[in-house]
């Protein structure tokens, strides 16, 4: 297995059953959704504060809707609000993807038989609608529970003890996976262990609440839960769902692109690997570094990455597409101020790793068909 590393506090407990959150622990809905208030607004006259909008993280509809209101001076009732609002939302859920390692954890723990719950500050008709088109979703969960379902929702722990009280579970027995503080805050007063995978990746130091916080559930371990541990390491790399991407290479370091509406999940952060193709006939192998660094006032993503047996000096904004099919490690602790550096163990790993099957060129043509273009004309560096 990989080197993976997070904060965590031990625990004697055996967990039994594990309740997840939705938006932005397991389906990147907050990602593919963030436009629409922005959008919204400008009908209003009115400019999106990333605070304002941060702030709102974790809250219910309800709390939300008014806030909104209240923080924009909008002159519209919370009925209004959200009928004008909510279509917008509509179209976009059903364009949410999983997150990394969210379909393999949850699978995981469904084969073995550990009773999952699915917990959200959603009200429920909504959930149903944002896990609709994600195969097999509905059948792992014992219990799924909106907001509207129970007397208050998080930070409140009502949501979760219900959740348990369904399940035949005791709440310490119970794990809660979150990426909100509001949703830690929840499960910490339901009296469960809880995991924080915080898609505020710069605020990770906000979490210090939670039993244990992960950069991305690729890096969450069973075993340290007393739950049957993974088995899908295949030497010292583990395959992850395709992840497309676009970006301008210049020498050694990766800007993204995305002039086609997409971008990396925030959750993502550590060395990863996979397939570039520089143009219609070259495809490479790559390993790359992502993490975030303070920039001026702010912070943004940093990618670093190295072409495996190829040439990484003078190369300027030559643009690439890039598939990530492999994840190594994670970063060394946790803060917003990581940087993750590739070392020669890890191209070591991703050069040996691309040429099995399970991380093959072959397979990834599934996903960007571009990259067949007629195996006589492709490069795959060795």
């Amino acid at each position: 297995m990989g080197d993976l590393h997070s904060s965590f506090r031990p625990t004697k407990t055996q967990i039994k059953a594990v309740i997840f959150d939705l938006d932005g622990t397991l389906l990147n809905t907050e990602q593919v959704t963030e436009g629409i208030m922005k959008e919204f607004l400008a009908r209003y006259g009115k400019v999106a504060d990333k605070e304002k909008e941060n702030r709102r993280m974790g809250m219910t509809q309800k709390e939300s809707v008014s806030a909104i209101i209240k923080d924009y001076d909008l002159p519209l009732t919370p009925e209004e609000f959200t009928q004008e609002i909510m279509p917008l939302y509509q179209g976009m859920w059903l364009k949410a993807k999983p997150l990394p390692g969210a379909n393999r954890l949850m699978q995981h723990l469904h084969k073995h038989g550990v009773p999952l719950a699915l917990a959200s500050n959603s009200l429920r008709r909504n959930i149903d609608v944002k896990i609709s088109h994600q195969q097999g979703w509905k059948e792992y969960f014992t219990v799924i529970l909106g907001s509207d379902q129970v007397k208050s929702g998080k930070p409140a722990p009502d949501m979760f003890l219900e959740a348990a009280v369904i399940m035949g579970v005791q709440a310490l027995d119970c794990l809660v996976i979150e990426d909100s503080l509001v949703g830690v805050k929840a499960g910490k007063a339901a009296g469960m262990n809880v995991v924080a995978v915080p898609s505020l990746q710069t605020e990770t130091d906000k979490f210090s609440i939670a039993d244990s916080v992960l950069h991305s559930l690729l890096e969450f371990q069973p075993e340290l839960w007393g739950l049957p541990p993974f088995g899908d390491w295949v030497c010292n790399a583990l395959p992850i769902e395709p992840i497309q991407m676009k970006a301008l290479y210049s020498t050694g370091i990766l800007h993204e692109l995305s002039d086609d509406g997409t971008r990396l999940p925030d959750q993502l952060q550590g060395v990863y690997f996979g397939w570039a193709r520089l143009d219609v006939d070259k495809i490479i192998k790559i390993v790359i570094s992502i993490t975030w660094e303070r920039k001026c006032c702010s912070y943004g993503r940093k990618i670093q990455a190295f072409i495996i047996n190829g040439s990484n000096e003078n190369v300027y904004d030559e643009e690439m597409e890039l598939l990530i099919v492999g994840f190594i490690r994670g970063s060394s602790c946790m803060g917003n101020t990581n940087n993750v550096e590739i070392t020669d163990e890890d191209k070591l790993t991703a050069d040996a790793a691309l040429d099995l099957p399970v991380f093959s060129q072959d397979k990834c043509n599934s996903f960007l068909p571009e990259f067949a273009a007629g195996d006589s004309t492709q490069t795959k560096n060795k």
